[in-house]
């Protein structure tokens, strides 16, 4: 059944009158009078009574209408969702998030988008860096935020601000009020560290810290996120570093100091693969760099470092 026939029907059905309803339609009387005619013989039904004086809906022409203005809503429906797709104004993302990045920019550059784009549904799932990067390598993500500083050479990356890494210390620490504490000063302290299976970058991090100073820190517990190292703290269980951020978390019992020396940067990305890209995907990366330059001037700060082999910087 060819559309333009529901199309001239249904204009024909408003007017009952032939000349009105060519009219509207930009066309002849004649091919409106043969689109009616070819719809009833593939019907099989009359839709319309006809005569030099009047046009008249029969009740089968009644019925027809109304499923025949429902077909034509749904295709004008479909070309618009089509054709905002593929500018970019619909569509789904799934982006993943490792926990302790929703203390960074990232929920600032969700709701941003999500008001610049709220055609666009965008779904956050919280993983580990490495798990992020695998489902990307796969095409099975969109994009992710990541601790790293690096990605594999398939994937683009903008570099978020970095973070700066502090002591975490339990609130009854000897050292908890200092305004500073030195790395040496803990060297016999057991510390509690982030498992290097979960995120090599994190940990390799915090050794480097470590390995700047010298100093070999006496692993007492692993755990597999920022904010499980900082209850461990909190419980006694040991002393940390971690990223300044999730002084934020409010995590009550402990107390984040920040270290003397020259500060260590805890970095984060923004990542996509290339082989992936959609509109709706270039869309969010432009909606996030903005987010991040107005974020940075809000504070003042410097552009930040460019992130390895990236197609933008924030």
């Amino acid at each position: 059944m060819k559309l333009h026939f529901l199309r001239y029907f249904t204009v024909l059905a408003e007017e009952l009158h032939f000349g009105r309803a060519a009219q509207r339609l930009a066309i002849t009387q004649p091919p409106l009078s043969s689109a009616l005619k070819a719809l009833e013989e593939e019907l099989g039904v009359q839709l319309l009574e006809r005569s030099s004086k009047h046009v008249e809906l029969t009740p089968a022409g009644a019925a027809f209408l109304e499923e025949a203005r429902q077909i034509l809503e749904r295709v004008g429906r479909a070309s618009s969702v089509a054709k905002a797709v593929a500018k970019g104004m619909r569509g789904r993302l799934e982006i993943g998030i490792t926990g302790s990045l929703m203390y960074r920019e990232v929920p600032a550059i969700v709701h941003d988008f999500a008001a610049a784009m709220p055609g666009i549904e965008l779904v956050l799932r919280e993983m580990s860096t490495a798990e992020q990067l695998q489902e990307l390598l796969h095409g099975q993500l969109h994009a992710g935020f990541v601790n790293a500083a690096t990605v594999p050479p398939q994937l683009d990356a903008i570099a978020l601000e970095d973070d700066r890494f502090v002591l975490c210390l339990p609130d009854g620490h000897a050292r908890a009020r200092q305004a500073e504490v030195h790395l040496r000063d803990l060297v016999d302290e057991p510390f509690v560290m982030f498992s290097r299976e979960v995120s090599p970058a994190n940990y390799d991090n915090v050794i480097a810290i470590f390995s700047r100073d010298g100093i070999h820190p006496r692993t007492a517990h692993a755990a597999r996120q920022w904010l499980t190292i900082i209850a461990m703290v909190a419980q006694g269980l040991g002393v940390s570093l971690v990223p300044s951020s999730l002084a934020s978390s409010r995590v009550q019992g402990v107390r984040f100091v920040p270290l003397s020396g020259a500060p260590a940067a805890s970095p984060a990305l923004l990542v996509w693969s290339r082989a992936s890209a959609s509109q709706a995907l270039a869309s969010f990366l432009e909606s996030a760099s903005r987010t991040c330059r107005r974020l940075r001037a809000a504070r003042g700060n410097a552009p930040p470092r460019a992130a390895k082999n990236p197609r933008r910087r924030c």
